[in-house]
């Protein structure tokens, strides 16, 4: 009898794909880079350029709403399925660079937030399509590839405040140093192999980008990911000022730290939920995440409406960190099962769209909500979002789409 070949053979393939995911992994930590660039400065760029809170908001909120103006575009030209996905990135990375380092230049807010969102818009050619280009290479383990993926994200978003909590450095070398990153970022983007899933450009069709996530399963996932985002940037933004603030917390520096273990633990999040998602099924997987992270939000406005002191409530906060982002990945991963499949870029990137918009709006909401009434309830209103995504994943679970959901959900 002949060997099985084929018993032999998985290997190669799998040992590929898996430093095909380190490889762009590290790519796209490098490439966003400067998407955090200016958080991890913003003290002193408020020194510097004299800035009033309202110029501050803006400088943080432009890279997002760049994000989303870029996705848009990029979507309703269906780029991310039309143009080399490795080209993209590296183009998106470069692009984001160059903008990034114009900071340098900048005389003022004006200039600096328009940079920013020149930024924003260029990264919106990297993330999406780092998704699509790792899901062409994982149709097995789908979900903890791009559970993989976005932890590392999760750990680059921890980072400001990390820089912050160890003293921070002069702004002008933390920028000319992210700008640089993001250039090896695109060239390592460039040593990424095709998947062996990829398909031929499909035909140019502007209206794809929202029928995709507003019909059938998609449409439902998209949902759940708006309750997602709802809460995520929002606790992610402005935790920091909520902790310094706790009765009797050490603020400054040790506050900081605090902050990067509330954000950072999430990348511990992002596998956990890849692992669940393969093994229990996405839905069965996201309905969790958003429960456990809707409770803690609400835990946390008990807690804080009874005074409680940083001891109790850190270990909360960390619980809300973890689940917070445990489920990110998993609606990309939906979405990259279920989309048409010739526009799963598209759709990625169009769902991407609507949830940091909706984002834009939750962050800008959460200093004013809590002028008028506390912390209790911006975790409170927070907390709406992860319940109504629960609800639009559980019928996501009865939708005829949800049989060609990966895993067993």
């Amino acid at each position: 009898m002949l060997p099985d070949r084929a018993a032999h053979e998985p290997s190669a393939p799998d040992a590929r794909r898996w430093q095909a995911l380190t490889l762009l992994a590290v790519s796209v930590v490098l490439s966003m880079s400067p998407w955090f660039s200016a958080a991890a400065v913003i003290g002193q760029l408020r020194a510097e350029w004299q800035l009033q809170p309202s110029a501050s908001a803006w400088l943080t909120l432009a890279v997002p709403l760049g994000f989303v103006g870029g996705a848009v575009l990029s979507a309703a030209l269906n780029l991310p399925d039309r143009a080399p996905p490795r080209t993209l990135i590296a183009l998106g990375a470069v692009a984001a660079a160059a903008a990034n380092a114009a900071l340098l230049l900048a005389s003022g807010p004006v200039t600096g937030t328009l940079l920013r969102v020149l930024t924003g818009a260029a990264l919106a050619l990297v993330y999406p399509v780092t998704l699509k280009l790792m899901s062409a290479h994982f149709t097995r383990g789908r979900g903890l590839a791009l559970g993989i993926m976005v932890g590392a994200l999760t750990l680059g978003s921890a980072l400001p405040h990390l820089v912050n909590g160890l003293g921070g450095a002069d702004w002008h070398a933390v920028i000319a140093v992210t700008s640089l990153l993001a250039v090896l970022g695109g060239a390592l983007a460039l040593g990424v192999p095709p998947g062996p899933t990829g398909a031929p450009p499909p035909a140019f069709r502007p209206a794809q980008a929202w029928r995709s996530v507003t019909r059938g399963g998609v449409g439902l996932a998209t949902l759940g990911y708006l309750g997602h985002m709802w809460e995520l940037y929002a606790m992610w933004t402005w935790f920091g000022a909520y902790f310094s603030g706790v009765p009797g917390s050490p603020g400054g520096t040790r506050a900081a730290l605090a902050t990067a273990l509330v954000v950072g633990t999430g990348a511990l999040g992002c596998v956990l939920g890849g692992v669940l998602g393969d093994r229990w099924g996405r839905v069965r997987l996201t309905v969790l995440a958003m429960l456990l992270s809707g409770g803690a939000a609400l835990l946390l406005a008990a807690l804080t409406r009874a005074g409680a002191g940083p001891a109790a409530l850190l270990p909360v906060s960390v619980f809300w960190g973890f689940w917070i982002i445990a489920d990110s990945a998993q609606f990309s991963t939906v979405v990259s099962e279920i989309a048409d499949p010739p526009y799963t870029g598209t759709a990625l990137t169009a769902q991407l769209a609507l949830g940091f918009t909706l984002s834009a709006v939750s962050i800008a909401l959460v200093p004013a909500l809590q002028q008028w009434a506390g912390w209790p309830a911006v975790f409170t209103v927070l907390a709406a979002g992860p319940l109504l995504g629960a609800w639009a994943m559980t019928r996501l679970g009865r939708h005829p789409d949800a049989a060609r959901i990966g895993g067993r959900g």
